[in-house]
């Protein structure tokens, strides 16, 4: 029996938790069952890992880029189908909003019999305009007709997408967005990052990891420095990430004279020792799939306050092992973090269970999930293995 073949397609490799994700199935898929195929742009700080994947067929595409751009666009989905066409798999699965699109219409267009798409959080939220989300969210109809099955990274999101009419229930599948759960429990190095980064040993440290693009709202982290600053006059904050709001940052750190206390030392891959090193860690997203950076801090248990949009609460129980704050609360956001910073009682105990339960985020477990719906998905479709 010839092994089943699968391409991934994501639209930009950086570092993100949907590009790890999707990096890690196509570095861990059983290569006695599966051939790996991935298709996405040709930049990205996470493609130098992908191309150090041997055994992963790769296609760079010229066009694939996140932004819209109707010519860029179209010539994308020229080279999808080329790819598609070259690698000939059984099974297409996309990530992201825009691979998602383009990589499902272009294998629909090839008559691939098995198509996936995964929500990494869904690419119409309450930060775009009308037009905008009108917009997106009749393109993921489109595509949605073309999908076989749908996975979702958290709960919420699958949820949403059946109150949308996207979907049916019997047609997605929750399926955790894994991590090396190892590698965070035991963090370690906090101190060196602190010195590299010139913040004392032993001061208030609040901590974010996120990209700096609207979905995160990364100046509701400023905003939080600025009001907890002069309360805590020792305390320090960074805020780890990059992206097409840092310059507006960067005038906000320096309208708000925190150029010394609020550190931007963008990409950083050392999250783990970057965690270790947090007193606090936040998230201020306006919307996610399940954000994997706050499994990731209870991991190395570190306790979190964090916007409670879509899939948090699946894992962040407000009050038990970190605060869920309304989302867009920003006073309460600032008042659960001077309450951490205040009292060590509190974080000893928010920070005891923070890691229990988090079984389900495994990457192991991830891909052997995946795995299994490629089964049960190419059985249905006859493609159960081809001689």
């Amino acid at each position: 029996m010839r092994r089943a073949r699968v391409l991934h397609a994501i639209t930009m490799l950086e570092l993100g938790g949907a590009q790890r994700n999707t990096l890690d199935t196509c570095a861990m898929l059983d290569r006695g069952r599966f051939e790996v195929g991935l298709a996405c742009a040709d930049r990205g700080e996470l493609l130098a890992e992908a191309r150090a994947l041997a055994d992963v067929r790769r296609y760079e595409l010229r066009h694939l880029r996140r932004e819209v751009r109707p010519w860029l666009d179209f010539e994308a989905f020229r080279e999808l189908r080329a790819a598609i066409r070259e690698f000939a798999p059984d099974l297409v699965h996309t990530h992201s909003s825009k691979a998602g699109v383009l990589g499902r219409a272009a294998a629909r267009a090839e008559r691939v019999p098995v198509i996936v798409h995964s929500i990494h959080g869904w690419g119409f939220g309450s930060h775009q305009s009308a037009a905008v989300h009108a917009t997106f969210l009749a393109a993921e109809r489109v595509a949605a007709r073309w999908t076989s099955h749908f996975v979702a990274v958290s709960r919420a999101n699958l949820e949403q997408g059946v109150e949308l009419g996207l979907f049916g229930r019997e047609q997605a599948s929750v399926i955790r967005s894994g991590i090396d759960l190892e590698a965070f429990r035991c963090a370690s190095g906090g101190e060196q990052v602190r010195s590299e980064l010139g913040i004392p040993a032993g001061v208030p440290l609040v901590v974010q990891v996120s990209c700096l693009k609207p979905q995160k709202a990364p100046e509701r982290f400023v905003a939080l420095a600025a009001a907890l600053a002069p309360r805590f006059p020792d305390a320090h904050f960074v805020l780890v990430g990059d992206g097409e709001l840092r310059s507006k940052l960067e005038v906000a750190r320096a309208a708000a004279g925190l150029e010394g206390r609020l550190h931007l030392p963008g990409w950083r891959r050392d999250v783990p020792a970057v965690l270790d090193a947090a007193t606090v860690v936040t998230l201020t997203s306006r919307f996610e799939g399940l954000p994997r950076v706050v499994v990731e801090a209870l991991a190395a248990r570190r306790v979190v306050v964090a916007m409670a949009v879509d899939g948090v609460r699946e894992v962040l129980r407000d009050g038990i092992n970190g605060y869920a704050v309304a989302p867009g609360d920003e006073a309460v956001l600032a008042e659960r973090v001077a309450e951490l910073l205040t009292d060590p009682s509190l974080r000893a105990r928010l920070s005891a269970p923070a890691d229990e339960g988090l079984e389900a985020w495994d990457r192991t477990l991830m891909v052997r999930q995946q795995e299994e719906l490629y089964a049960r998905l190419l059985a249905a479709a006859g493609r159960g293995g081809r001689s």
